[in-house]
């Protein structure tokens, strides 16, 4: 999976994100970062580093075995390979919008 795929995921599920009303980050390290920004209307998805409400650090590779289903999402968590800061809710709406 690369930052496109990712990207392109979040582009997708963009439009059903305006109820969350905050934005959030997944920080890939080297890889880059995907901001999905659900405060205004329509929701934006971009590449560039700002403010979000909750952040999630996960490698891309890891970020795709949890897509994949090949590696819980809760595990990943336990493992120390998923870390999230700020608003746990809003990321758990986004676990939610991924899952659809």
């Amino acid at each position: 999976m690369t930052l496109e795929d990712v990207t392109g995921l979040f582009e997708l599920i963009a439009p059903r994100a305006g109820k969350i009303n905050a934005a959030l980050k997944f920080d890939f390290g080297e890889d880059g970062l995907v901001l999905l920004d659900a405060r205004q209307e329509p929701p934006t998805v971009s590449n560039n580093d700002g403010e979000a409400d909750t952040t999630v650090t996960v490698s891309l590779r890891d970020f795709g075995r949890i897509l994949n289903k090949e590696l819980p999402g809760d595990l990943a968590f336990a493992m120390g390979k998923l870390r999230m800061s700020g608003d746990m809710i809003t990321g758990m709406s986004v676990t939610d919008l991924l899952n659809r």
